[in-house]
C-alpha cells in the first residue's frame, strides 16, 4: 500500500472510531435525569473536542529545536532561591551557536542571533517587582481580585478519606482553614471584598460544601465550581468505559477529573466568571490548596494592576529556581517568541536529561498563576485556549487498563498577551504532598501568623531541610501515631527515616540524621533525645516498666 493509501486508510479508522465514541456518549446522556442534563452535555461536548484532538494529534508537541530559555531582564541573573536543598548551580557559558541548523539542540545564554528581550515576555526577578512598593490605594488593587484555590484532589495518597484540603496541617487547621484565614485577614485589614472560589471535582464537591457551613461568619464570601467529568477511555477499544451517567458502585472508577486545565472552561460555564466581572473583578490568583506558599502577594498583584510599562499582562506564572529535587517539573521556556511551559511529558526521549539539568533550565513553574478574567472570557469564546494533552495512563481496581486525556492550567500561558514569568522566593512554593512535607510544616521550622506559614527566625539558614521518611509513615494516621510530639527540627539538613520507628517526646534532630530499622527490627528514639549527624541502625526498644 502506498503512503496516501495508508494515510486515507488511517483517516477512515479514525473517523469511524470517533463516530462510535459519538454513539458512545449519546448513549450515556439518554442515561441523565433533567437536573443533570444541562452539565452532563456541557462536560460530554468538551470531552468530545478533547478527545478529536487526541485522535489528530501526531508527534511531539514542541519542536526541540525550537525551545530556548526565556530572556530574563536585562540580562539579570536568577537570584537563588530562598529554601533550596542544593546550592545553586554556577553560572553556565552558552556554548557559541553555529550558523548551521541547530534542530535539536537548546538555545541557551546571551546571543547575537537571539531576537532582542523587548520583542518578547520576560522573567523578572520578584525582588524588581517587589522594589516598586506599593501605592497608597492598594485596597482598591485588592478589590480587584479573585483567590481560586485547585480543590480537586483526594487524600488517598496519604492514606486520608476524602478531600485532601481537609487533611489537618498545623494546630489542627486543615489546607481549607488555613486559605480561609489568610483571605479574611486580607479583607480585615485592608477593609476589602477578596472571595475565595474552590474548584472542586465530583469527588471532593459534596464533602467540601458540607464543612463549608463553618465558615459562614467569616469575613470572606466564598464560591464553588465544579471541573468537569470526562470518561474514562479503555485502552485497547479506545472507548468510553462509563455506560451511563452514574458515578457511584461500580461505576466510579468510569468517570475522572480531567486535570485542572479544565478550569477555563468549567469557571466560563459556572457563571462565576461573568459574575466576577459585572462586580469589577480584573484577575483570578490560582494555586493549589496543598502549596502553603501560595498566598496573594500585594507586589505581584500591584504590578499586574499598575505595569510600570502601562501595558498589563495577561498572564502571570510564578517560577523559582530548580534543585535537584525539582529536576522532573515542568519548566518555562521562549518558544517561537512566546512564553510556553514545557513538562517532561512533552520532551523527547534523547533530550530528557538536558531538560532535566539545572543549569540549562534553571527555573520551574510552581502552578501560581495569576490571570487576567476579561483574557479568559475572551479566549473562550474564541475557543483560543491552547493546552497540550497530557496522556495519564492507569490501572483500575478490576485490572482494566484506562487512559485519561487531562490538560495543565499553566500550559494556556502561550495562549494569552503580554505573558510574564516571575522568579519568586521558594517560600512560595511549599506543597504539601507527603508525610514528609508534612512533617516540615508542622515543625517549629515554621510559625503560623494569619493562616500564613513563615520561616522561623531562630533558623541561622534560609533553606528548608531534605526529609524522607519511609513507606511506614506514608498515611497520616501511621505518621502521627509514630511522633508522640514534633521533633525540633531547628537545626536540621537532613532527615532519613526508614523501617518501624517511633520518636518520644521533644526529640530535637541537628545536622544529618539517617535512622533505618532493619526488617523485623525497631527503634524507639527516646524522649528529650538529640540526635546530631547520628546514624542509627539496628535495634532500640524503650520498654515501660
Amino acid at each position: 500500500m502506498s503512503q496516501d493509501g495508508a494515510s486515507q486508510f488511517q483517516e477512515v479508522i479514525l473517523q469511524e472510531l470517533e463516530l462510535s465514541v459519538k454513539k458512545e456518549l449519546e448513549k450515556i446522556l439518554t442515561t441523565a435525569t433533567s437536573h443533570e442534563f444541562e452539565h452532563t452535555k456541557k462536560d460530554l461536548d468538551g470531552f468530545r473536542k478533547l478527545y478529536h484532538r487526541f485522535l489528530q494529534e501526531k508527534g511531539p508537541s514542541v519542536d526541540w529545536g525550537k525551545i530556548q530559555r526565556p530572556p530574563e531582564d536585562s540580562d539579570f541573573c536568577l537570584l537563588p532561591a530562598t529554601a533550596s536543598h542544593f546550592p545553586p548551580p554556577p553560572p553556565i557559558k552558552s556554548p557559541p551557536i553555529s550558523s548551521k541548523s541547530n534542530q535539536g539542540s537548546l538555545i541557551c545564554g546571551k546571543s547575537k542571533d537571539r531576537p532582542p528581550p523587548s520583542r518578547f515576555s520576560k522573567i523578572q526577578p520578584y525582588e524588581k517587582i517587589k522594589a516598586r512598593g506599593l501605592p497608597d490605594n492598594i485596597s482598591s488593587v485588592l478589590n480587584k481580585l479573585v483567590v481560586v484555590k485547585l480543590n480537586g484532589g483526594l487524600g488517598t495518597s496519604m492514606g486520608c478519606k476524602g478531600p485532601k484540603s481537609l487533611i489537618g496541617v498545623r494546630n489542627e487547621n486543615t489546607f481549607l482553614d488555613l486559605t480561609v484565614q489568610q483571605i479574611e485577614h486580607l479583607n480585615k485589614t485592608y477593609n476589602t471584598d477578596v472571595p475565595l472560589v474552590l474548584m472542586n471535582s465530583f469527588n471532593t464537591d459534596e464533602d467540601t460544601k458540607k464543612i463549608l457551613q463553618k465558615y459562614n461568619h467569616c469575613r470572606v464570601k466564598i464560591y464553588t465550581f465544579n471541573q468537569s467529568r470526562y470518561p474514562r477511555i479503555n485502552k485497547e477499544s479506545l472507548l468510553p468505559v462509563a455506560k451511563d451517567v452514574s458515578y457511584s458502585g461500580e461505576s466510579t472508577e468510569a468517570w475522572y477529573p480531567p486535570g485542572h486545565g479544565d478550569i477555563y472552561a468549567s469557571f466560563y460555564n459556572s457563571g462565576l466568571l461573568d459574575t466576577f466581572l459585572e462586580e469589577g473583578k480584573e484577575y483570578i490568583f490560582v494555586s493549589n490548596i496543598d502549596n502553603l506558599g501560595a498566598t496573594v502577594d500585594l507586589y505581584i498583584l500591584n504590578h499586574l494592576m499598575n505595569p510600570p510599562n502601562g501595558k498589563r499582562c495577561e498572564f502571570v506564572m510564578e517560577v523559582t529556581n530548580k534543585t535537584r529535587a525539582d529536576v522532573k517539573g515542568g519548566t518555562l521556556t521562549q518558544y517561537e517568541g512566546k512564553l510556553r511551559l514545557v513538562e517532561i511529558a512533552q520532551v523527547p526521549k534523547a533530550h530528557v536529561d538536558e531538560f532535566k539539568s539545572v543549569s540549562k533550565f534553571k527555573i520551574f513553574n510552581t502552578n501560581n498563576l495569576w490571570i487576567s478574567l476579561a483574557a479568559v472570557k475572551r479566549l473562550q469564546e474564541q475557543n483560543a485556549i491552547d493546552m497540550e494533552i497530557i496522556v495519564n495512563p492507569k490501572t483500575l481496581d478490576g485490572g482494566l487498563n484506562v487512559i485519561q486525556l487531562e490538560t495543565a492550567v499553566g500550559a494556556a500561558i502561550k495562549s494569552f498577551e503580554n505573558s510574564l514569568g516571575i522568579n519568586v522566593p521558594r517560600s512560595r512554593f511549599l506543597p504539601v504532598k507527603t508525610t514528609s512535607d508534612l512533617l516540615l510544616v508542622m515543625s517549629n521550622l515554621y510559625s503560623l501568623n494569619a493562616g500564613s506559614l513563615t520561616m522561623s527566625e531562630k533558623r541561622e539558614f534560609p533553606t528548608v531541610p531534605l526529609v524522607k521518611l519511609g513507606s511506614s509513615f506514608t498515611k497520616v494516621q501511621d505518621y502521627l501515631r509514630r511522633f508522640e510530639s514534633i521533633p525540633d527540627m531547628l537545626e536540621l539538613d537532613h532527615l532519613t527515616v526508614s523501617g518501624d520507628v517511633t520518636f518520644g517526646k521533644n526529640v530535637s534532630l541537628k545536622g544529618t540524621v539517617i535512622i533505618i530499622a532493619n526488617h523485623g527490627d525497631r527503634i524507639d528514639i527516646p524522649p528529650g533525645a538529640v540526635l546530631e549527624n547520628k546514624i542509627v541502625s539496628g535495634n532500640l526498644r524503650i520498654l515501660d516498666h
